[in-house]
């Protein structure tokens, strides 16, 4: 055996696209290997002994190099080698995720009367994301909303908001959003670029995305949560109804935020507990 290696992130999970490169002390490529889906990197090429230099490469990482010394075996054991994201916090690893709606929420908050807030939110969701391995920015998302699944915490106002005048839940059942993109927003903030289709109207809709980590659940499974937040305007998905209070003050807000905190489970589907 050549060269063995590990290759991780910063969170201990695999860089499966990472690409190793051994130098001599001439600074000539003897050796160029690439990590397996386990990140990593086992290549029998047998070196002559001595001194090396180990590059370590991969898209969206910083490189790394260290010193390696070839035994007379003709082989040289790197260990793990650690690569920090390029831009800041570390991502969860690359493959389907599943969005757990019992731990994650959807939430919108309205001006009513100018001058307090009305809290909503959607329990009625399903959403999936994948992490792409190579390139972060072709991740994906894609969620469907139960338009009826509306809570605001009164029974008449939630009604009010499945009829024609907002939702209109019986002709438009389901609110999508599908991403088109990816975007790096700062050292730990993304854009995702993607279109809402609500009541019918379809519109482009960016998430202000922060990743906030992973960690192991008690059913065996890895957990990743996230926090996303957007505003809409009613006008541009048609809910242009309103009542005009005294002094001209409308009684519910054109605006709405939007608020969504994710928790979702590593694989296709979630656990059965």
């Amino acid at each position: 055996m050549g060269v063995t290696a590990r290759i991780r992130t910063r969170d201990g999970w695999a860089v499966s696209h990472a690409v190793v490169t051994v130098t001599d002390m001439r600074g000539t490529q003897v050796l160029r290997a690439e990590a397996d889906a386990e990140g990593a990197v086992r290549d029998g090429t047998p070196l002559e002994p001595g001194p090396y230099t180990v590059i370590v490469t991969a898209v969206g990482y910083a490189p790394a190099a260290s010193s390696a010394i070839v035994t007379a075996s003709g082989r040289a054991e790197v260990g793990t080698v650690t690569l920090a994201r390029i831009g800041g916090t570390e991502l969860p690893p690359p493959g389907p995720w599943t969005v757990d709606p019992a731990h994650s929420g959807v939430n919108a908050v309205a001006q009513h009367l100018g001058i307090s807030s009305v809290h909503g939110r959607f329990t009625d969701f399903t959403a999936a994301i994948e992490v792409a391995p190579d390139d972060v920015t072709k991740s994906r998302v894609e969620a469907v909303i139960r338009a009826a699944s509306i809570d605001t915490g009164n029974a008449t106002r939630d009604e009010h908001l499945r009829s024609a005048d907002f939702l209109d839940v019986q002709r438009y059942p389901e609110i999508t959003y599908r991403s088109t993109g990816l975007t790096v927003a700062g050292t730990d903030r993304w854009t995702v670029r993607g279109e809402l289709a609500m009541r019918g109207v379809v519109r482009p809709v960016d998430l202000d995305l922060a990743y906030l980590g992973t960690g192991a659940d008690p059913w065996g499974g890895t957990r990743a949560a996230f926090r996303a937040t957007t505003q809409l305007q009613r006008e541009d998905f048609a809910m242009n109804y309103n009542q005009v209070v005294q002094a001209g003050i409308a009684a519910i807000g054109t605006t709405l935020k939007v608020e969504l905190d994710v928790q979702a489970v590593q694989g296709e589907s979630l656990p059965q507990v």
